[in-house]
């Protein structure tokens, strides 16, 4: 029988949220710069407001080489992918422009369109993926008009972590001279990404997940030939830079960066980038062990735990996310006995997808999710596989 696990031995399958833990050099990164730095980067011009400049600059040079990126000057930094994707979003659309998005999409994308059509400003075609989330990129193309003016993908759902094809949807994008736009706030960090290569235009990310920096960071990465004044700042203040003049600043990163950086979260993301880029593998071996793991836990599941309904599926190529529910329980009922008595991590209901769920066919109930790290084993998947088929039968006794 299967022993309750002590309240300090933590299972943590909540990585699509966050990642946790952080690798020791990303706490080491933080405290570094609020004990020894603490300066104001751009502010001042003594050498400790100089180190917290040469933080930012190095943590520009990562994410850009993260993403293939030439120029780092084009990664914009912000407080997470949400504020990037409003920034990308309401800085290109105009009055009377149409988007294309899907039925994949997290609310910070679906919810800043949503509103944008609901005032007037903008025309909106949702695009339903099949039933295991996957988009036709042929139905992206009938779908553009001579209105069009972007494209609005997720590239990995949060949901069940399928993965989109969006080299293929970036190339009829630039066919059609639509701008496209790309949510990587579950793939960066965990799929090979190349802004060029892949055809997208602007590209947000998250730094508190797959790169495994603090949260509060994030940013919105400009491709190199993208005319970046197509897109309107988002905020507008002080930047440390033309202090003599009451306009925003028209160079990068400054149009976009006003305000005070995190550079606490910063210094953790720079940590977490250079991480995982210099792990044995790169990236590529950071996908296969989460693919590993996401199949050997749905292999399990299914062999041993009668009720188990998995929505999330090995065939494809995913980014180690398994949406699933047990039946006869609620996913809030079973998420509440995996954390208090087996001390096991994980998110339950509709993880700000509901068009997602609509999709997959689990809207309005949702399912249980795992979101596997680079730090979990299979022996804390058969754990939690023995805990699921514990709770299972309690309630067919």
């Amino acid at each position: 029988m299967l022993k309750d696990k002590k309240k300090s031995c933590v299972i943590y399958f909540d990585n699509a949220a966050t990642s946790f833990p952080k690798p020791d050099c990303v706490t080491t990164a933080v405290v570094h710069y609020l004990t020894q730095i603490g300066a104001n980067p751009g502010r001042s011009g003594h050498k400790l407001a100089i180190e917290a400049g040469q933080i930012v600059f190095k943590t520009r040079k990562s994410i850009a080489a993260l993403f293939g990126l030439k120029n780092p000057m084009h990664v914009i930094f912000t407080s997470n992918a949400t504020e990037a994707l409003n920034t990308a979003i309401k800085g290109v659309l105009q009055k009377g422009d149409h988007v294309v998005t899907s039925s994949m999409e997290h609310n910070s994308t679906i919810r800043p369109l949503h509103e944008m059509e609901k005032e007037g400003i903008i025309s909106l075609s949702i695009i339903k993926a099949d039933k295991i989330g996957i988009l036709d990129p042929e139905k992206i193309r009938k779908a553009i008009t001579a209105k069009t003016k972007a494209v609005v993908i997720n590239h990995a759902s949060n949901v069940i972590g399928c993965i989109q094809p969006i080299r293929e949807i970036g190339k009829i994008c630039r066919e059609n001279g639509v701008i496209f736009i790309v949510d990587c706030a579950q793939s960066a960090g965990v799929v090979p990404i190349n802004i060029d290569q892949d055809n997208i235009d602007i590209l947000a990310f998250a730094g508190h997940k797959g790169l495994y920096g603090p949260t509060g960071t994030g940013g919105m990465v400009i491709a190199d030939g993208f005319d970046f004044k197509k897109i309107k700042p988002l905020k507008y203040g002080g930047t440390g830079s033309l202090s003599d003049k009451i306009e925003q600043p028209d160079f990068l990163p400054d149009r976009f960066e006003s305000g005070t950086l995190n550079v606490a979260g910063l210094s953790g993301l720079l940590a977490g980038s250079e991480y995982i880029q210099n792990r044995d593998g790169g990236i590529r071996g950071i996908l296969e062990h989460k693919i590993e793991l996401q199949n050997y836990f749905i292999q399990q599941a299914e062999m041993l735990i009668k009720d188990f309904c998995c929505y999330s599926s090995f065939q494809l190529p995913s980014t180690g996310v398994v949406a699933f529910s047990i039946n006869n329980f609620s996913v809030s009922e079973t998420a509440q006995i995996l954390s208090d008595k087996y001390g096991i991590m994980c998110r339950q209901g509709l993880h700000c997808s509901t068009l997602a769920h609509q999709t997959i066919g689990t809207f309005p109930a949702g399912t249980l999710r795992f979101g596997f790290s680079i730090f979990n084993k299979k022996e804390e998947l058969d754990l939690a596989v023995q805990a699921l088929k514990s709770i299972s039968e309690s309630r067919n006794i």
